[in-house]
């Protein structure tokens, strides 16, 4: 292949791959042009992208990106499909178990190497228990309101006694106060005639 050929290419891959930075990378061998037919529709049916790549190509391209990923790892060795999408490596690893890994058909066949996540390569086992983006999102919302939520509460308990017992003393009746007045009226006796 020529030095423009493989340059093109590199190209290609860069346009494809600049924004994407969570992948999962499998290995397809003995896959019919009717199962691969399939495999692609189902995963394209969940917006899910695949790319064979070539090892060499590949690992320069990554190596530019700024995800170096090394030259010994077992992700380039054998054939590579670069599958991406555009949720997270959680949803996209979940999606790749249930189409590849869980299909007695593909089993055999289509093996997962591993995953890359921000750039960095992650266990497939990994890679299913991380949380979603949105679950991450929430997670960190909650660490945040926390301490806030708190103060706020800490700030309203003695406000919120207060006003219960001043709304308890203002509803309380004048049972007391009018006794004490009449008494002294009525205790109040006639002059003597001496």
């Amino acid at each position: 292949m020529s030095k423009e050929i493989k340059q093109m290419q590199m190209d290609a891959l860069k346009k494809s791959f600049t924004n994407v930075r969570e992948y999962v990378l499998l290995s397809v061998k003995g896959l019919t042009c009717q199962a691969d037919h399939g495999l692609r529709a189902a995963l394209r049916k969940k917006n899910i992208r695949v790319q064979m790549v070539k090892n060499s190509l590949a690992r320069r391209v990554f190596g530019e990106l700024g995800m170096d990923i090394g030259k010994d790892s077992p992700y380039w060795t054998g054939t590579t499909w670069m599958a991406y999408g555009p949720e997270s490596v959680a949803e996209l690893s979940k999606e790749l178990e249930t189409l590849v890994v869980r299909d007695a058909k593909l089993k055999d066949k289509v093996t997962i190497k591993g995953a890359i996540a921000e750039g960095l390569p992650v266990d497939f086992k990994t890679a299913l228990s991380m949380p979603t983006r949105a679950q991450a999102i929430g997670t960190i919302i909650g660490m945040i309101m926390s301490p806030a939520s708190q103060i706020a509460s800490q700030i309203m308990g003695p406000a919120s006694q207060i006003a219960s017992q001043v709304q308890t003393i203002s509803e309380k009746k004048p049972e007391a106060e009018a006794p004490a007045e009449a008494a002294p009226a009525e205790a109040a006796p006639a002059p003597a005639a001496s």
